[in-house]
C-alpha cells in the first residue's frame, strides 16, 4: 500500500494538465474491524470529500484492474464442557475435542467460484485462530476457533452468515458474528471506470479479498483497485513490490489521467 500511495503522490506532483480532477485522500485502520476503518470516519464527518465519478485504491493488483471485492465476515465458535483433573479425564468434558469436527468440516468445505461480469470470485472459509485450554493437567471447559469467511459479492452479509451457521449445523457449538462488511459487485460499466478499464489495456480481473471499493460501492460510486505489488505476496513473511511494478503503475494512471487510450 506504501508504495501504491507513493505513485499516487508522485502523479499529483507531476501531471501538470490532468483531464480528470483528483482527490487524494489517506487514512488509517483499513486492515482491522470495519468500526475502526479511517474511511468511514471520513464518509460521516466529511463526506464531500469522497463525492467522484470514480475511485482508485492503491491495493496490489499485479498490473490488473480488480474489481469489485469479496465480502468477508468472522465468527467466533465456541464450545463447552466440564472441567477436571487430567489423570482423571472421564470426570471432564473436554471442549477441545469437540472443536475437531468444526475442523474436519472445515478440512471438508468445498468453496464456491462465481463469475460475475466476466470476474471469476472464489470464496474461502478458514480457520484463522484457535484459544483453549486451562493448564497442563486440566481438562478444559471452554474452547473457540475464530472463522473468516470470503464471500462472492453476490451474497449479503446475512446470507453470508446463515451459509456459515448451515456449514456448522447438528453440532454442539455456538456461532457467533464477530464483525462483517459487505463486498462489492465490479460496476466496470459507468464511463470513468469504463475508461480506467481503457487506459490499462482491457486487463481486468476479480479482486479477492475485502477492500474499501466496498464503501465506494455502498455510496453509489465506482470504485476499482489498482496499484504496484503481486495481491499473492500480501501478508507472506516475503512480502514485498518489484520497483518495476511502481514504474508501470506511474505509466497507466498518467496515461489515465492525461486522458490517452492505451496502446
Amino acid at each position: 500500500m506504501k508504495s501504491g500511495d507513493a505513485v499516487f503522490l508522485h502523479l499529483v506532483a507531476t501531471v501538470a494538465d490532468p483531464a480528470h480532477d483528483i482527490t487524494v485522500v489517506m487514512y488509517d485502520c483499513e486492515e482491522i474491524e470495519a468500526s475502526a476503518n479511517g474511511l468511514g470516519r471520513i464518509e460521516r464527518e466529511l463526506p464531500d470529500w469522497l463525492e467522484a465519478d470514480v475511485a482508485i485504491l492503491g491495493e496490489p493488483s499485479g498490473g490488473y484492474i480488480e474489481a469489485g471485492c469479496q465480502g468477508t465476515l468472522r465468527v467466533v465458535i465456541s464450545a463447552r464442557g466440564t472441567r477436571a483433573h487430567s489423570a482423571r479425564s472421564w470426570l471432564g468434558d473436554n471442549a477441545i475435542h469437540k472443536l475437531g469436527d468444526v475442523l474436519a468440516r472445515l478440512g471438508r468445505y468445498q468453496a464456491r467460484c462465481v463469475d460475475i461480469d466476466g470476474c471469476v470470485y472464489r470464496e474461502g472459509l478458514s480457520a484463522v485462530r484457535i484459544d483453549g485450554g486451562v493448564a497442563g493437567n486440566v481438562i478444559p471447559d471452554a474452547a473457540t476457533v475464530t472463522v473468516n469467511f470470503r464471500f462472492a459479492p453476490d451474497r449479503s452479509i446475512e446470507q453470508a452468515y446463515a451459509h456459515v451457521c448451515e456449514v456448522f449445523e447438528g453440532l454442539e457449538v455456538g456461532v457467533d458474528l464477530q464483525d462483517a462488511a459487505a463486498g462489492a459487485l465490479p460496476g466496470l460499466t459507468r464511463p470513468a471506470a469504463a475508461a480506467l478499464v481503457d487506459a490499462a489495456g482491457g486487463q481486468v480481473r476479480a479482486k479477492y479479498g475485502w477492500t474499501d471499493v466496498a464503501r465506494f460501492a455502498a455510496l453509489g460510486i465506482p470504485a476499482v483497485n489498482y496499484g504496484p505489488g503481486d495481491p499473492n505476496l500480501a501478508h507472506r513473511t516475503d512480502e514485498r513490490v518489484d520497483a518495476a511494478h511502481i514504474t508501470a503503475a506511474a505509466v497507466m494512471l498518467r496515461r489515465y489521467l492525461s486522458g490517452s487510450p492505451a496502446r
